[in-house]
């Protein structure tokens, strides 16, 4: 049996309301990916994709380096129309540190836009939503900062090419 619980209206956030979010820039990465393959519909659930991640490039002015291949993004394209971001894959920074990369988010636009996108045209990135949070598996060390953050992440596609401009 469960007991209902009364909270005195009273109750309230001492700081919260000004404690306004500001994000700050910390890099950017580009993902080379191709080619997309359709695995097929998932009983109502919409239709997963396998997008191999081949390479790519990051930086900012606290780390650099590569993107190793070996991952991927299994995007789940729901129906209506939203797609589910979900890639995992490792950057390997200048000094030789490997960090693995989690990003799980949203895309979506009107459907005219998505089309075009999909059919590998460039696209004003302001004419659909690509949004990403990021969770970074470091080592201890110089780059274990980025597991003590959350990381928001605004997506460019471009035909063969992801942009990430990471913010924290």
């Amino acid at each position: 049996m469960t007991t209902a619980l009364t909270l005195d209206p009273k109750v309230q956030p001492t700081k919260l309301a000004s404690m306004v979010p500001k994000l700050d820039f910390v890099f950017q990465s580009r993902v080379i990916f191709n080619p997309v393959l359709t695995l097929g519909t998932l009983g109502g659930m919409g239709v997963r994709l396998m997008i191999p991640i081949l390479g790519g490039d990051f930086e900012g002015s606290s780390l650099r380096g590569r993107i190793l291949s070996g991952g991927a993004e299994w995007p789940l394209i729901r129906p209506d129309g939203v797609g589910n971001v979900d890639a995992r894959y490792t950057w390997e920074t200048d000094d030789g540190v490997l960090i693995n990369v989690r990003n799980t988010g949203y895309r979506h636009g009107p459907p005219e836009v998505m089309a075009k996108l999909n059919a590998k045209e460039v696209v004003d990135p302001q004419a659909y939503y690509l949004r990403t949070y990021t969770v970074f598996e470091a080592p201890d060390g110089p780059y274990s900062w980025l597991t003590r953050h959350v990381f928001i992440g605004m997506g460019e596609r471009q035909p063969e090419v992801l942009f990430l401009r990471y913010y924290i």
